[in-house]
């Protein structure tokens, strides 16, 4: 895949997923481990944020902003990784039928932190 069809894939999927945190947070607020400080919601919304905030650096009509969106885009798909562990570890007494969706996400998140360290390094200020 090409660094500028990754870049617009993952704009998309930020700015979906980043609307998402705060028009309907409870789907995220549940997977956020339950180490981490402070609230869900909090956790939630940040995360949100932080999606969009991605989203816009990617998209924007700047080399450079571009370029450190995509490093943004995999630090921030680092860091919520292990929100999707947990929500696989919180749905182990499911049926398969209904665990295999989010086990998917584990190795999908791979591509999507490949394509965002390309973005970083082919990108020229």
């Amino acid at each position: 895949m090409s660094s500028d069809k990754a870049r617009w894939g993952l704009t998309t999927l930020y700015t979906v997923a980043g609307f998402g945190h705060f028009v309907t947070p409870k789907p995220f607020e549940e997977i956020v481990p339950t180490y981490a400080p402070g609230t869900a919601r909090f956790w939630s919304y940040l995360s949100g944020a932080g999606e969009l905030g991605t989203a816009t650096l990617l998209a924007a009509p700047n080399n450079k902003a571009n370029k450190y969106g995509g490093l943004i885009s995999a630090a921030l798909l680092l860091a919520v990784w292990p929100g999707n562990f947990e929500s696989v570890r919180q749905r182990l007494d499911r049926p398969w039928t209904e665990q295999i969706g989010w086990i998917a996400r584990l190795p999908l998140q791979l591509p999507m932190i490949h394509a965002s360290w390309k973005i970083w390094k082919e990108t020229t200020d």
